[in-house]
């Protein structure tokens, strides 16, 4: 769109056979034909309006992913216009938007002015669906001194569906980015790299 973003909030964008996820997900799926990737260990993760379509392509393609990751971002189905979109930015949305399916784990900094916060239970919420888990939060500080709370979820048999990272103090960033980058905060914890632990954890599971 006008701002170089991905139109999360159009709800052409938010279909499976339209739009940009229907799009992105075609693209995956030729990557994946011209090179020696294995289709049961692809995942997708964004920043802010990134981790929204990343939300979304959870939520329209669980045949193609095998889990999601949402870095100060939103749920899919928590807009559906303009209005909507800047609305939920500003003032958050803690309601599930539509149910995604699939492992999630999710970054937001408590002090994020751009992406209210709370959008970040809506994505926990849209994971978690209505299965039954057991949370636990430890708290922990960065290398570089920022602190976090982190929380798991998992189910009776023990399966991490989900993972939320509450980054104290920190605002529209990506946590542990290089500081030559730009929307990075090199304060906070490596999202790059525990992101790719929880993804680690999982393969792409039968859709039924």
């Amino acid at each position: 769109n006008a701002q170089r973003c991905w139109n999360w909030f159009t709800p052409g964008d938010q279909q499976r056979d339209s739009g940009e996820a229907a799009w992105l997900a075609a693209l995956v799926q030729q990557v994946t034909q011209l090179r020696a990737i294995d289709p049961d260990r692809i995942f997708v993760a964004g920043l802010s309006a990134g981790g929204a379509m990343a939300s979304i392509l959870g939520h329209t393609h669980p045949d193609v992913f095998a889990a999601v990751g949402v870095h100060s971002g939103l749920a899919c189905g928590v807009a559906g216009n303009m209005i909507s979109a800047l609305s939920v930015m500003k003032n958050g949305r803690s309601v599930a938007g539509a149910p995604s399916r699939l492992p999630t784990i999710v970054f937001h900094g408590d002090a994020d002015k751009t992406v209210h916060p709370n959008n970040a239970d809506a994505v926990l919420q849209t994971a978690i669906g209505q299965a039954t888990t057991t949370a636990k939060a430890t708290e922990g500080t960065a290398a570089r001194g920022q602190s976090y709370t982190r929380t798991t979820y998992q189910t009776a048999d023990g399966r991490s569906i989900a993972e939320n990272w509450t980054l104290h103090g920190a605002g529209h960033a990506w946590s542990g980015g290089s500081s030559k980058g730009s929307y990075t905060d090199p304060l906070g914890p490596d999202a790059s790299a525990e992101m790719w632990r929880f993804f680690a954890e999982h393969t792409r599971k039968p859709v039924h």
